[in-house]
């Protein structure tokens, strides 16, 4: 069967829909405006909506049962809420109206696709069994999916699946890239303090410089990833904050140093945070200082299931043509807390491009120049529909699927 268009009423729809939340963004935790419009539209639709879920998330569920059928499969399709703390520059006409915060990282845009994709499936149907949409506040913190997980997602709203996408600058406008296994990688923080002996600038024989300590435990964490690990095993870590309490002509008594690493396997975690300790603690001692190390989880790897994957690529091939799909694309080291969620049920993340470097819709995430190319959303809601039909189809014919209208060609701007 062949994909049919969306309809040119739904398309500006779903454009509306992103250019009013782009205006109300909230950051995490804080998305009750958010949450409102959600929930007005989506009880719009005849679906019904069950709110304060990990705060201020909403879960939103579509039902289809056919005669004779027994127990009910269901799958989840997930969107994000919270905006970032920036200042949005530009003067588009739907820019924020919530002074220094903004949606940098398209999460308004992910929002959109899923509300579209809950409109054609409650006034259409195709599937049968159960659909939450599930729309998660505070990602960007990674406190959102746990607080969601804990509030009784799962068991309250429990699911075969869960599926989500986010768009991605630098991909060719519309191509869908995922992969099985891991996508993108955990996130652990780190904080150092080198506890030395200060004193005047002028007298360092009388001292033990926290800050000579500190620039070597800098240097030598380095090896944690370079002579510690496998080198086919990708991980990063980066000190990406030293501070003091000196003065200019003051040698510090202390200096804190902040960090962060990336890693996909919970091995490579375990050594990294092993040799963080054992860098920090053996040039501490030294020099005659001491140290304290805190180490923190942030956020899970996100890693994807084989047998959901495909899925996820079947419905993908429905919706773009087949040089859209990537199948095996590369993991990439940023962070992402629907990782959590994946901890918890089977499911697959994937990644819709938006725009290449220079052209619309290549401007980089978390950029106060960002703005989600909404030339692409209409691929998202069909992606979404044609994932739920070929995930819950029905006993008879399936539901139709369907494809984007393909975006007008774009030049670099």
């Amino acid at each position: 069967m062949s994909p049919t268009p969306m309809s040119q009423d739904l398309a500006a729809r779903v454009r509306r829909w992103r250019h009013d939340l782009h205006q109300i963004p909230e950051t995490g935790l804080q998305e009750h405006r958010t949450g409102d419009y959600l929930a007005t539209e989506l009880e719009a639709m005849g679906v019904e909506v069950t709110r304060g879920i990990g705060g201020t998330g909403l879960v939103a569920t579509l039902r289809r049962d056919e005669a004779g059928t027994t127990g009910r499969p269901a799958i989840a399709l997930c969107a994000d809420m919270d905006g970032l703390p920036l200042a949005e520059r530009g003067d588009r006409p739907y820019r924020s109206r919530h002074d220094g915060v903004m949606h940098a990282c398209g999460h308004d845009g992910h929002m959109a696709m899923v509300l579209g994709a809950g409109h054609v499936l409650a006034a259409e149907g195709g599937f049968t069994g159960a659909v939450h949409l599930v729309f998660q506040p505070a990602e960007e913190h990674g406190l959102g999916a746990e607080a969601m997980i804990a509030d009784g997602l799962f068991d309250r709203f429990p699911v075969e699946a869960i599926f989500g996408l986010h768009n991605m600058p630098g991909h060719p406008a519309g191509r869908i890239s995922t992969r099985a296994g891991a996508l993108m990688a955990g996130e652990d923080n780190f904080e150092i303090l080198v506890t030395g002996r200060g004193g005047h600038a002028a007298r360092p024989q009388m001292v033990i410089d926290p800050i000579v300590v500190a620039a070597q435990i800098v240097l030598a964490l380095q090896t944690a990833v370079s002579r510690n690990l496998d080198p086919a095993d990708p991980a990063v870590v980066s000190c990406t904050e030293i501070t003091t309490d000196g003065a200019r002509n003051a040698i510090p008594g202390e200096v804190v140093i902040r960090g962060d690493t990336r890693s996909f396997t919970p091995g490579v975690r375990a050594v990294l945070e092993q040799r963080i300790r054992e860098i920090s603690a053996g040039i501490s001692a030294a020099h005659g200082a001491s140290c304290a190390v805190t180490y923190t989880h942030e956020f899970e790897p996100t890693v994807n299931e084989p047998a959901a994957t495909v899925l996820a690529l079947t419905a993908a091939a429905l919706t773009v043509p087949d040089d859209q799909v990537d199948p095996d694309t590369a993991p990439w080291t940023a962070s992402e807390d629907f990782g959590a969620f994946l901890r918890e049920v089977p499911g697959c993340f994937a990644l819709l491009g938006t725009g290449e470097a220079g052209a619309a819709g290549g401007t980089p995430l978390h950029s106060p120049d960002y703005d989600f190319n909404d030339d692409v959303l209409e691929t998202g809601v069909a992606y979404f529909v044609n994932l739920v039909r070929t995930a819950l189809p029905t006993g008879g014919p399936t539901g139709t699927p369907v494809r984007p209208e393909p975006p007008a060609p774009q030049g670099p701007r």
